[in-house]
């Protein structure tokens, strides 16, 4: 791996991925996004893995897509390249993923952090979309993610000016968890992504999927498809588990079956 840094025990059932082009404000190239789509792959397949952290650095989660591998490409070079079935399959990955953002996310950087299920944002952290101003739009679902997030007027305005929005409006349209000291960004993610990890592995996964289905259907195949992974839920043993563990007043031991 070139471009990113894997430790796959941060914390107990926690992974850490941490994008790794810091003199170009980690931009993300085709081959980062094909490392980190490799990754979180990996991670997934992982037993002892439970949750994932994606992070940049301090001054950058990623500023964007880099646009020196854009600049002379045609319509066509595009559509050959197909870089976004890169982005498809990250956005596939079964396990929670946290995205803990300090800095720019801009561009694909923004569209990045959406693609993960939780944000937890610094208090220095930008986001934008300001693909307008080079003369083309979001491509990897900041059209779609951001409106759905914050709503049409407020994504309207933002993909149409590139204008930015701090951590604190973040918060405040809903676009992000919250908001803490830069200090601390790193270190809130990953005690979030150890909250998680110490829930059902397997209930967890079906609670992903169900709460993403409400942004892609209409509510009654929405409460279809909530029902059916509840249901499912009583076919892991960890259901029994934490179940037996409630009666019996004792904290639930899960192993992800």
């Amino acid at each position: 791996m070139d471009f990113i840094q894997v430790d796959p025990q941060a914390r107990q059932h926690v992974a850490l991925i941490q994008l790794n082009r810091p003199k170009e404000l980690n931009a993300l190239n085709l081959q980062l996004m094909s490392e980190l789509r490799d990754a979180l792959r990996q991670l997934d397949e992982e037993e002892h893995v439970r949750t994932i952290v994606i992070t940049g650095n301090e001054r950058a989660f990623a500023a964007g897509a880099d646009i020196k591998q854009m600049a002379g490409k045609t319509a066509i070079d595009m559509l050959n390249v197909d870089q976004f079935a890169t982005w498809d399959q990250i956005r596939k990955t079964k396990k929670p993923v946290i995205a803990a953002v300090s800095g720019f996310a801009l561009g694909g950087g923004c569209e990045l952090a959406m693609t993960c299920d939780m944000i937890i944002a610094s208090e220095t952290a930008l986001f934008g979309q300001p693909e307008i101003k080079i003369g083309v739009m979001p491509g990897a679902g900041g059209t779609q993610r951001l409106t759905k997030a914050i709503g049409k007027a407020k994504a309207m305005e933002m993909v149409l000016t590139g204008k930015f929005m701090t951590a604190a409006d973040a918060e405040k349209h809903g676009l992000i968890n919250r908001v803490v000291p830069v200090e601390l960004f790193l270190e809130e993610a990953l005690e979030l992504a150890t909250q998680v990890a110490q829930m059902s592995p397997v209930a967890a996964r079906l609670a992903k999927e169900a709460v993403n289905r409400a942004f892609e259907t209409q509510l009654d195949e929405g409460l279809h498809f909530e029902r059916k992974n509840f249901y499912l839920c009583f076919a892991s043993e960890d259901q029994t588990e934490g179940m037996n563990a409630f009666v019996e007043k004792r904290k639930p031991a899960f192993k992800g079956r």
